[in-house]
C-alpha cells in the first residue's frame, strides 16, 4: 500500500510502499476513505521545533484526521462490523497508568498519537484500537466524517471558553479550527461571533457561506486598529485564538472584558510575553485547549450528521494520496480551508 511518511528529523515527507498492517487482538484494520491535512501535518513536514518530540517515533506515517471502513477485526473486538464507516480518535491511551485504571483515560500520561507517534492515515490502510473507532451514521459522506477530529478541537475550545447565550466572541484565525469554533460558538448561543485573519480572503469567504458576516482581515486594516474598533463600545466576553501567532495574544487581552476568558488553541513554537499586571487588574483568565475529551466525540458526530450540508463548504479541495504534497501546498498558502486526501481510485471517481 501507499504511505506518506516522516522518515528523518528534518524537513520533508516521502511517499513509500509499505506492507499491509495486521491488527492486534483489540484492534481493527481501517481502509482509509478520507484524511484531512491539518496544521500539525504542516508543522511535521516543515519540522518546526514544537514537533521535535517525534524523533524517537521515526519513521512514521502521518495523518490523524480521517475516516474509513472497517476491513478486518482483531480476535477480541466486539461492537464493530466489517464494512462500517468510522472516524477515529487519534489519541491512543495506554490502559495501564493510574489515570487509565481509575477510569480517567482523558488524563492518560503515556498516550500516543495516531499519525504522530504511531502510524497514521495518509495511507491506504491504518491499524487502530477498536475503542478509538466512532461509528458514523448512514448517509454521512466520508470526507465530512473526516472532519470529526478538527471539529472536536473546535468544540473543546468553545467549551473551555464557557461561551454563554448572548456573548460576544472573537475568533482569531479563520482556518478549519477557527471556522469550527465559530460554528460551535453560534450553536452555544453567542449573540455575535467576529472572526479575524490576515490575508485570508478565501477562508473568510467560506465563513460568509457559513453565515458569518462580522469578519476582519488584518491585511486590509492594521490588527490593533481593527480589534479596537471591533471591541467598541462593548469588549468581548471570550476570545479564542487559533493562529499560533504570538503577536495576537497581547492584543486579544486588550479587547477582552474584565473577567473575560482568553482560550489558546494555537501551537506556539516560542514563549509569548504577557502584561501580567493588566491581567491581574482585569481578572482575566487564560486557558489552554487541546484535545477534546472522549465523551465529546459522539456530540460532534451528531452535530456533523445534522449539519452535513453546511460542513461540506469547509472541504474546499480533494487530492489523491499520490499527490498529497500538492494538498499540503494548498493548505500552507491559505488557498484552502480543508484539503482532503483520498485513495487514488476514489479521487478518480470524485473527479
Amino acid at each position: 500500500m501507499k504511505s506518506l511518511r516522516k522518515v528523518r528529523p528534518d524537513s520533508g515527507l516521502e511517499l513509500h510502499d509499505a506492507p499491509l498492517p495486521v491488527p492486534g487482538a483489540d484492534e481493527v484494520l481501517v481502509q482509509v476513505k478520507a484524511t484531512g491535512v491539518c496544521g500539525t501535518d504542516l508543522h511535521i513536514n516543515k519540522w518546526t521545533p514544537s514537533y521535535h518530540f517525534m524523533t524517537a517515533a521515526l519513521p512514521v506515517t502521518i495523518g490523524h484526521e480521517f475516516s474509513g471502513v472497517v476491513s478486518a477485526l482483531g480476535g477480541a473486538v466486539q461492537g464493530l462490523e466489517l464494512g462500517q464507516l468510522v472516524t477515529v480518535r487519534p489519541s491512543v491511551v495506554c490502559g495501564v497508568c493510574a489515570a487509565c485504571t481509575a477510569g480517567r483515560p482523558d488524563d492518560c500520561v503515556t498516550r500516543k498519537g495516531i499519525g504522530v507517534s504511531r502510524d497514521g492515515a495518509f495511507a491506504d490502510f491504518v491499524r487502530v484500537p477498536a475503542r478509538n473507532c466512532i461509528p458514523i451514521p448512514d448517509g454521512v459522506d466520508a470526507r465530512i466524517a473526516a472532519l470529526a477530529e478538527p471539529l472536536s478541537v473546535s468544540w473543546e475550545a468553545v467549551r473551555a471558553a464557557g461561551v454563554q447565550p448572548g456573548d460576544r466572541v472573537l475568533v482569531l484565525g479563520p482556518g478549519n479550527i477557527g471556522q469550527g469554533i465559530a460554528l460551535f460558538a453560534r450553536e452555544a448561543g453567542a449573540a455575535e461571533v467576529v472572526v479575524a485573519g490576515h490575508g485570508d480572503a478565501p477562508r473568510l469567504q467560506i465563513l460568509r457561506t457559513l453565515g458569518f458576516d462580522q469578519l476582519l482581515d488584518f491585511a486590509e486594516t492594521p490588527m490593533a486598529e481593527a480589534l479596537a474598533k471591533a471591541a467598541s463600545p462593548r469588549p468581548f466576553d471570550a476570545v479564542i485564538e487559533a493562529t499560533g501567532v504570538s503577536a495576537v495574544i497581547q492584543l486579544a487581552l486588550q479587547v477582552l472584558k474584565p473577567r473575560g476568558v482568553l482560550v489558546i488553541t494555537g501551537i506556539h513554537s516560542a514563549p509569548v510575553a504577557i502584561d501580567l499586571a493588566a491581567l491581574v487588574r482585569k481578572h482575566h483568565e487564560i486557558r489552554g485547549s487541546y484535545r477534546a475529551p472522549e465523551a465529546a466525540w459522539p456530540k460532534v458526530v451528531a452535530f456533523m450528521e445534522h449539519n452535513q450540508a453546511l460542513l461540506a463548504h469547509m472541504v474546499t479541495h480533494t487530492v489523491p494520496l499520490s499527490r498529497a504534497l500538492e494538498g499540503f501546498a494548498l493548505a500552507n498558502n491559505k488557498t484552502a480551508t480543508k484539503v482532503m486526501v483520498v485513495p487514488d481510485a476514489a479521487a478518480e471517481t470524485l473527479a
